[in-house]
Protein backbone atom coordinates (compact mmCIF):
# COMPACT_ATOMS: atom_id res chain seq x y z
CA UNK A 1 0.00 0.00 0.00
CA UNK A 2 1.35 3.66 -0.52
CA UNK A 3 2.84 4.77 2.76
CA UNK A 4 0.52 8.07 3.91
CA UNK A 5 1.29 11.13 3.75
CA UNK A 6 1.73 11.61 7.39
CA UNK A 7 1.83 8.79 10.02
CA UNK A 8 2.61 10.00 13.61
CA UNK A 9 2.77 7.53 16.52
CA UNK A 10 2.67 8.87 20.04
CA UNK A 11 3.24 12.22 19.40
CA UNK A 12 4.22 13.96 22.93
CA UNK A 13 5.37 17.71 23.36
CA UNK A 14 6.23 19.55 26.75
CA UNK A 15 7.06 22.60 27.48
CA UNK A 16 8.45 22.57 30.84
CA UNK A 17 6.27 20.24 33.32
CA UNK A 18 3.03 20.84 31.12
CA UNK A 19 2.18 18.00 28.34
CA UNK A 20 0.60 20.02 25.44
CA UNK A 21 0.21 16.71 23.09
CA UNK A 22 -0.03 13.95 24.71
CA UNK A 23 0.30 10.81 22.63
CA UNK A 24 -1.36 11.60 19.22
CA UNK A 25 -1.39 8.62 16.70
CA UNK A 26 -2.46 9.84 13.37
CA UNK A 27 -2.54 8.56 9.77
CA UNK A 28 -3.19 11.24 6.58
CA UNK A 29 -3.69 9.65 2.93
CA UNK A 30 -2.14 11.19 0.17
CA UNK A 31 -4.65 13.55 -1.64
CA UNK A 32 -6.79 13.47 1.40
CA UNK A 33 -8.11 17.05 3.39
CA UNK A 34 -8.22 15.72 7.03
CA UNK A 35 -10.07 18.34 9.28
CA UNK A 36 -8.06 18.65 12.48
CA UNK A 37 -11.02 19.63 15.36
CA UNK A 38 -10.84 21.00 18.48
CA UNK A 39 -11.40 23.77 21.38
CA UNK A 40 -8.84 26.95 21.69
CA UNK A 41 -5.88 25.71 23.55
CA UNK A 42 -6.26 21.70 22.47
CA UNK A 43 -3.00 21.61 20.79
CA UNK A 44 -3.88 21.72 17.77
CA UNK A 45 -1.16 24.32 16.33
CA UNK A 46 1.69 22.70 18.69
CA UNK A 47 0.72 19.72 16.84
CA UNK A 48 0.77 20.92 13.59
CA UNK A 49 3.84 22.61 13.83
CA UNK A 50 5.71 19.21 15.18
CA UNK A 51 4.48 17.92 11.71
CA UNK A 52 5.75 19.99 9.37
CA UNK A 53 9.00 20.33 10.92
CA UNK A 54 8.85 23.62 13.15
CA UNK A 55 9.10 22.05 16.48
CA UNK A 56 10.82 18.46 17.61
CA UNK A 57 8.71 16.57 19.49
CA UNK A 58 9.60 15.29 23.13
CA UNK A 59 8.38 12.00 22.68
CA UNK A 60 6.81 9.89 19.81
CA UNK A 61 7.96 9.36 16.16
CA UNK A 62 6.43 10.11 12.05
CA UNK A 63 7.23 10.57 8.64
CA UNK A 64 5.90 13.32 6.79
CA UNK A 65 5.75 12.97 3.13
CA UNK A 66 8.31 9.74 3.66
CA UNK A 67 10.72 11.96 5.51
CA UNK A 68 11.35 11.30 9.26
CA UNK A 69 10.14 14.60 11.94
CA UNK A 70 12.64 14.59 13.69
CA UNK A 71 16.30 13.94 11.60
CA UNK A 72 14.81 15.27 8.17
CA UNK A 73 12.97 18.52 9.27
CA UNK A 74 14.65 20.99 6.83
CA UNK A 75 13.36 18.55 3.95
CA UNK A 76 10.35 18.29 5.37
CA UNK A 77 9.91 22.03 5.38
CA UNK A 78 10.72 22.35 1.12
CA UNK A 79 7.64 20.19 0.90
CA UNK A 80 5.27 21.70 2.94
CA UNK A 81 2.98 24.80 2.31
CA UNK A 82 2.09 25.98 6.05
CA UNK A 83 -0.77 28.99 6.56
CA UNK A 84 -0.54 30.18 10.40
CA UNK A 85 -3.66 31.70 11.85
CA UNK A 86 -2.06 35.14 11.85
CA UNK A 87 -1.83 36.75 8.46
CA UNK A 88 1.66 37.20 8.28
CA UNK A 89 2.71 38.94 5.10
CA UNK A 90 4.17 42.44 4.76
CA UNK A 91 1.45 44.66 4.69
CA UNK A 92 3.63 47.61 3.07
CA UNK A 93 4.30 45.54 -0.07
CA UNK A 94 1.83 44.80 -2.77
CA UNK A 95 0.36 41.32 -3.36
CA UNK A 96 3.05 41.05 -6.07
CA UNK A 97 5.70 41.83 -4.40
CA UNK A 98 5.19 39.75 -1.48
CA UNK A 99 5.48 36.52 -3.25
CA UNK A 100 8.18 37.97 -5.20
CA UNK A 101 9.42 37.53 -2.00
CA UNK A 102 8.76 34.20 -1.30
CA UNK A 103 9.76 32.85 -4.52
CA UNK A 104 13.19 34.11 -3.56
CA UNK A 105 13.22 32.56 -0.38
CA UNK A 106 12.43 29.27 -2.36
CA UNK A 107 14.71 30.17 -4.93
CA UNK A 108 12.18 29.70 -7.68
CA UNK A 109 13.45 30.79 -11.24
CA UNK A 110 12.20 32.42 -13.04
CA UNK A 111 10.43 34.65 -10.06
CA UNK A 112 8.93 36.49 -12.48
CA UNK A 113 6.70 34.22 -14.27
CA UNK A 114 6.37 32.05 -10.95
CA UNK A 115 4.62 35.15 -9.53
CA UNK A 116 2.44 35.74 -12.62
CA UNK A 117 1.40 32.41 -12.89
CA UNK A 118 0.07 31.76 -9.12
CA UNK A 119 -1.58 35.42 -9.50
CA UNK A 120 -3.23 33.84 -12.36
CA UNK A 121 -4.34 30.37 -10.67
CA UNK A 122 -5.82 32.43 -7.68
CA UNK A 123 -7.30 35.02 -9.14
CA UNK A 124 -4.72 37.66 -7.90
CA UNK A 125 -4.02 38.84 -11.28
CA UNK A 126 -6.46 42.34 -11.31
CA UNK A 127 -5.28 43.13 -7.90
CA UNK A 128 -1.33 42.04 -8.04
CA UNK A 129 -0.68 46.07 -7.36
CA UNK A 130 -2.91 46.36 -4.23
CA UNK A 131 -1.07 46.66 -0.77
CA UNK A 132 -1.73 43.76 1.02
CA UNK A 133 -2.50 45.97 4.12
CA UNK A 134 -5.40 47.12 2.12
CA UNK A 135 -6.54 44.14 1.90
CA UNK A 136 -10.07 42.28 3.11
CA UNK A 137 -9.87 39.53 5.26
CA UNK A 138 -10.86 37.12 2.15
CA UNK A 139 -7.73 38.79 -0.06
CA UNK A 140 -5.72 38.40 2.63
CA UNK A 141 -6.27 34.67 2.61
CA UNK A 142 -6.64 33.90 -0.88
CA UNK A 143 -2.70 35.96 -0.91
CA UNK A 144 -1.46 33.44 2.28
CA UNK A 145 -2.49 30.57 0.12
CA UNK A 146 -0.85 31.44 -2.97
CA UNK A 147 2.45 32.39 -0.71
CA UNK A 148 1.89 28.64 0.59
CA UNK A 149 1.15 26.94 -2.80
CA UNK A 150 3.28 28.54 -5.44
CA UNK A 151 6.41 26.70 -4.18
CA UNK A 152 4.36 23.33 -5.72
CA UNK A 153 4.42 21.58 -2.19
CA UNK A 154 3.16 17.98 -1.53
CA UNK A 155 1.28 19.07 1.74
CA UNK A 156 -0.67 21.91 2.91
CA UNK A 157 -1.51 22.43 7.02
CA UNK A 158 -3.41 25.35 7.48
CA UNK A 159 -4.15 26.66 11.14
CA UNK A 160 -7.67 27.84 11.47
CA UNK A 161 -7.36 29.60 7.57
CA UNK A 162 -11.11 31.15 7.45
CA UNK A 163 -11.42 32.44 11.38
CA UNK A 164 -12.67 36.42 10.45
CA UNK A 165 -13.35 35.68 6.99
CA UNK A 166 -16.88 35.95 5.56
CA UNK A 167 -19.18 32.73 4.19
CA UNK A 168 -18.34 33.55 0.24
CA UNK A 169 -14.82 33.84 1.45
CA UNK A 170 -14.97 30.89 2.95
CA UNK A 171 -17.51 28.75 0.56
CA UNK A 172 -14.30 29.82 -2.33
CA UNK A 173 -11.30 29.28 -0.39
CA UNK A 174 -12.98 26.20 0.26
CA UNK A 175 -13.78 25.13 -3.24
CA UNK A 176 -9.71 26.15 -4.16
CA UNK A 177 -8.57 23.34 -1.26
CA UNK A 178 -10.82 20.26 -2.87
CA UNK A 179 -9.79 21.42 -6.30
CA UNK A 180 -6.37 21.45 -5.03
CA UNK A 181 -6.58 18.22 -3.59
CA UNK A 182 -8.08 16.73 -6.51
CA UNK A 183 -4.87 17.11 -8.40
CA UNK A 184 -3.03 15.00 -5.88
CA UNK A 185 -2.34 18.10 -2.73
CA UNK A 186 -3.07 16.66 0.68
CA UNK A 187 -4.66 19.15 3.29
CA UNK A 188 -4.17 18.97 6.72
CA UNK A 189 -6.68 21.76 8.41
CA UNK A 190 -7.85 22.92 11.74
CA UNK A 191 -11.01 24.95 11.88
CA UNK A 192 -13.85 25.97 14.83
CA UNK A 193 -16.67 25.56 11.84
CA UNK A 194 -18.50 22.50 11.63
CA UNK A 195 -19.73 23.44 8.16
CA UNK A 196 -15.81 23.46 7.13
CA UNK A 197 -15.50 20.10 8.93
CA UNK A 198 -18.20 18.41 6.42
CA UNK A 199 -16.47 19.40 3.71
CA UNK A 200 -13.19 17.36 4.51
CA UNK A 201 -12.90 13.72 3.97
CA UNK A 202 -11.86 12.98 7.52
CA UNK A 203 -11.51 14.66 10.56
CA UNK A 204 -9.45 14.10 14.15
CA UNK A 205 -10.57 15.69 17.16
CA UNK A 206 -8.03 17.01 19.79
CA UNK A 207 -8.91 18.00 23.20
CA UNK A 208 -6.62 19.26 26.01
CA UNK A 209 -3.62 17.37 23.52
CA UNK A 210 -5.27 13.90 23.18
CA UNK A 211 -6.83 12.51 20.51
CA UNK A 212 -10.09 11.50 21.18
CA UNK A 213 -12.03 10.58 18.04
CA UNK A 214 -11.06 10.37 14.32
CA UNK A 215 -13.02 8.97 11.19
CA UNK A 216 -15.58 10.30 8.30
CA UNK A 217 -18.18 12.62 10.01
CA UNK A 218 -20.76 9.82 9.58
CA UNK A 219 -18.58 7.85 11.44
CA UNK A 220 -17.50 10.37 14.22
CA UNK A 221 -21.23 10.95 14.97
CA UNK A 222 -22.35 7.48 14.71
CA UNK A 223 -19.57 6.53 17.30
CA UNK A 224 -20.22 9.59 19.62
CA UNK A 225 -23.92 7.49 20.65
CA UNK A 226 -26.38 10.76 21.08
CA UNK A 227 -29.51 11.00 20.82
CA UNK A 228 -31.43 14.25 19.36
CA UNK A 229 -34.73 15.89 20.24
CA UNK A 230 -36.58 18.74 19.37
CA UNK A 231 -39.30 20.69 21.52
CA UNK A 232 -41.06 22.68 18.94
CA UNK A 233 -44.42 25.01 19.96
CA UNK A 234 -45.29 26.07 23.65
CA UNK A 235 -43.43 26.89 26.70
CA UNK A 236 -39.54 26.36 25.51
CA UNK A 237 -38.10 28.85 27.95
CA UNK A 238 -39.64 26.68 30.79
CA UNK A 239 -39.10 23.65 29.24
CA UNK A 240 -35.17 24.49 28.80
CA UNK A 241 -35.20 25.25 32.48
CA UNK A 242 -36.62 22.02 33.54
CA UNK A 243 -34.31 20.02 31.09
CA UNK A 244 -31.06 21.18 32.80
CA UNK A 245 -29.43 18.43 34.52
CA UNK A 246 -32.96 16.66 33.99
CA UNK A 247 -32.07 12.71 33.72
CA UNK A 248 -30.58 11.40 30.39
CA UNK A 249 -30.03 15.22 29.01
CA UNK A 250 -26.39 16.56 28.47
CA UNK A 251 -27.26 19.43 26.45
CA UNK A 252 -29.97 22.31 26.24
CA UNK A 253 -29.76 24.79 23.33
CA UNK A 254 -32.38 27.14 21.53
CA UNK A 255 -32.43 26.88 17.58
CA UNK A 256 -34.76 29.55 16.52
CA UNK A 257 -37.96 28.63 17.21
CA UNK A 258 -37.05 25.35 18.57
CA UNK A 259 -35.05 23.22 21.40
CA UNK A 260 -32.88 20.90 21.17
CA UNK A 261 -32.17 18.16 23.57
CA UNK A 262 -29.42 15.84 23.70
CA UNK A 263 -28.05 13.15 25.55
CA UNK A 264 -26.45 9.46 25.73
CA UNK A 265 -29.10 7.31 27.26
CA UNK A 266 -31.90 7.57 24.54
CA UNK A 267 -34.54 5.89 26.96
CA UNK A 268 -33.36 8.21 29.70
CA UNK A 269 -33.45 11.11 27.62
CA UNK A 270 -36.74 10.41 25.72
CA UNK A 271 -38.90 9.86 28.88
CA UNK A 272 -37.38 13.57 30.31
CA UNK A 273 -38.34 15.10 27.80
CA UNK A 274 -41.47 13.80 26.83
CA UNK A 275 -42.57 14.41 30.55
CA UNK A 276 -41.52 18.42 30.35
CA UNK A 277 -42.93 18.95 26.95
CA UNK A 278 -46.61 17.46 28.08
CA UNK A 279 -46.15 20.02 31.26
CA UNK A 280 -45.21 22.86 29.26
CA UNK A 281 -47.42 22.21 25.69
CA UNK A 282 -45.03 21.46 23.19
CA UNK A 283 -44.13 18.82 20.77
CA UNK A 284 -40.93 16.90 20.52
CA UNK A 285 -39.46 14.93 17.74
CA UNK A 286 -36.42 13.18 17.24
CA UNK A 287 -33.99 14.54 15.07
CA UNK A 288 -30.18 14.16 13.24
CA UNK A 289 -27.31 14.29 15.69
CA UNK A 290 -24.86 17.30 14.25
CA UNK A 291 -21.33 17.48 14.35
CA UNK A 292 -21.60 20.49 16.23
CA UNK A 293 -23.60 18.69 19.39
CA UNK A 294 -20.97 15.85 19.06
CA UNK A 295 -18.22 18.60 19.43
CA UNK A 296 -19.91 20.16 22.43
CA UNK A 297 -19.92 16.65 24.01
CA UNK A 298 -16.43 16.11 23.83
CA UNK A 299 -15.85 19.08 25.04
CA UNK A 300 -17.54 19.17 28.09
CA UNK A 301 -16.44 15.40 28.67
CA UNK A 302 -13.10 16.27 28.21
CA UNK A 303 -9.86 17.09 31.30
CA UNK A 304 -8.10 20.17 31.35
CA UNK A 305 -4.75 19.27 31.19
CA UNK A 306 -3.18 22.43 32.18
CA UNK A 307 -6.07 22.94 35.57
Amino acid sequence: MTEPAIRVTDLTKRFGDKTVVNGVSLDVRKGEIMGFLGPNGSGKTTTIRMMCGLLEPTEGEGRVLGHDIRRERRAIKRRVGYMTQKFSFYEDLTIAENLRFVAGLYGMTPARKVVADTLEDLGLTSRRNQLAGSLSGGWKQRLALAACIMHKPDLLMLDEPTAGVDPKARRDFWDEIHRLAADGLTVLVSTHYMDEAERCHRIAYISYGQLIAHGTVAQVVREAGLTTMVLEGQGLSEAARRLRGAKGVSQVAPFGATLHVVGEDAAALKASVEAVAKEVGATTSVAETSLEDVFIELMSTAEDNMA
